[in-house]
């Protein structure tokens, strides 16, 4: 059983990308969020092939219904506004309506997003065990671990379309965590191919948090940069460089091939003294599901690999009785969140779909020559991975919260009527 999240906040997903649709089931939500289906849709908007001109020529509208886990008893007309959900079964057509704004239950919520742009007969050179094989793909490990039994369209379940189920979780998490905490999540492109860029949202909140004498980033700060990142030609704090890296994009894509990328993760206003010291520690967690999201090869907290090279002395970040003077750290130690902002860079490899002649197998081994016939693909990955970068880690901080308040048990919480107060008789 796959499960994002958990053990008390998670998220299970189905679906395959070029089946009827992607389910969702978000469990352990605490009740009386409010949420409405234009937030949740908002980031799927980010998420959707067609959101940007450098990645994906396939056009999905990716409108997502909420089915259940919402109520709002002064409100049902609201409640039930959502899109209508129609389908015709056995020669009768059915219809109902689907929900648009309510306060979570704490029961599950379920959403679903149709899938209506697919080319199926795109995927027939994969078929059976004389399909060729993608160097770099599932293709192979699939077909083989399944004993044959898959879906070879688009990649089956191991399509990024999967991470449809990311963002609707992480939709619900990051509501929940900005209307208790504050805490925002964003993310930049800082690497494509051999080009880097010197502006990092980690140093330019870390300036700002410096500035203030103050942990807390205000919401203009923020707005700012959410702006910057949404007019770039791709996602990232430097336009300069993002036009740069988005004509190197279009080239790589000309020219049969694609391309890697390392994109910034940063969460804002994190709540402090979240995560546990080892086997629940926030860092493997985050490491975790970060670095097992599709195309992934690497993933670093805070100053990652650059603290090799350092001395205890120069690594160290000083403390004053306002918090953390620098962030080296990423926002954790030991696991456990300090109240800096939690910083994670993560590493996309180069699309494993690419038009370029290349040497591989069929799925019964033989070998070839293998040319790819038809297909719509990413040239970089890395382009609309920051969403669902943000939502992963939404997610495990949820879920980390939940964890610490589970040791602070209040009794009166736990009372239902009154002059019963439990533990007192």
């Amino acid at each position: 059983m796959e499960l994002l999240g958990g053990p008390l906040f998670a998220v299970a997903g189905a679906g395959e990308s070029h089946g009827p649709g992607v389910t969702t089931i978000v469990f352990g939500c605490p009740p009386g969020l409010f949420v409405e289906r234009g937030a949740v849709q908002r980031y799927l908007d980010r998420r959707r092939p067609g959101s940007n001109r450098h990645g994906t020529p396939r056009h999905e509208d990716d409108k997502v219904l909420l089915l259940s886990g919402l109520y709002d008893e002064g409100n049902l007309d609201r409640l039930t506004s959502g899109p209508s959900i129609q389908v015709t079964v056995d020669g009768a057509a059915q219809e109902t309506e689907s929900y648009e704004a309510g306060h979570t239950t704490g029961e599950p919520i379920a959403a679903l997003v149709l899938s209506t742009s697919k080319r199926s007969q795109h995927y027939n050179q994969f078929a059976g065990d004389q399909g060729e094989v993608r160097p770099g793909h599932t293709d192979l490990v699939k077909y083989h671990k399944s004993q044959g039994f898959v879906d070879i369209r688009g990649g089956g379940r191991s399509s990024y379309r999967s991470t449809i189920s990311d963002v609707v979780g992480g939709s619900i998490a990051r509501l929940y965590l900005q209307q208790i905490f504050g805490t925002v999540f964003l993310s930049s492109i800082v690497q494509v191919g051999p080009l880097k860029t010197e502006k990092s949202l980690a140093a330019h909140f870390e300036e700002i948090i410096h500035r203030r004498q103050s942990l807390t980033v205000p919401a203009d700060e923020i707005n700012a940069v959410e702006e910057v990142l949404a007019t770039a030609e791709i996602q990232s704090l430097d336009p300069a460089f993002a036009a740069e890296a988005a004509e190197l994009i279009k080239r790589t894509r000309i020219d049969g091939d694609s391309i890697g990328a390392a994109v910034e993760v940063v969460a804002i206003n994190p709540p402090a003294l979240i995560g546990e010291p080892l086997y629940q520690s926030l860092k493997i967690r985050l490491m975790g599901a970060l670095g097992g999201l599709n195309a992934v090869q690497s993933c670093e907290i805070g100053h990652g690999s650059q603290v090799i090279e350092r001395l205890g002395s120069q690594n160290n970040d000083p403390i004053r009785r306002s918090g953390y003077q620098a962030n080296s750290h990423g926002g954790l130690l030991g696991g456990i969140t300090t109240g800096m902002p939690v910083v994670c860079r993560v590493g996309f490899k180069p699309t494993s779909t690419i038009v370029k002649p290349q040497q591989s197998v069929r799925k019964n081994l033989e070998e070839i020559d293998f040319e790819l016939q038809k297909g719509r693909h990413d040239p970089c990955v890395g382009v609309r991975a920051g969403v669902t970068l943000e939502s992963r880690m939404a997610i495990e901080m949820v879920n980390a919260v939940l964890m610490h308040q589970s040791a602070r048990v209040d009794p009166a919480v736990f009372q239902l009527f009154s002059g019963t107060k439990p533990g007192t008789e």
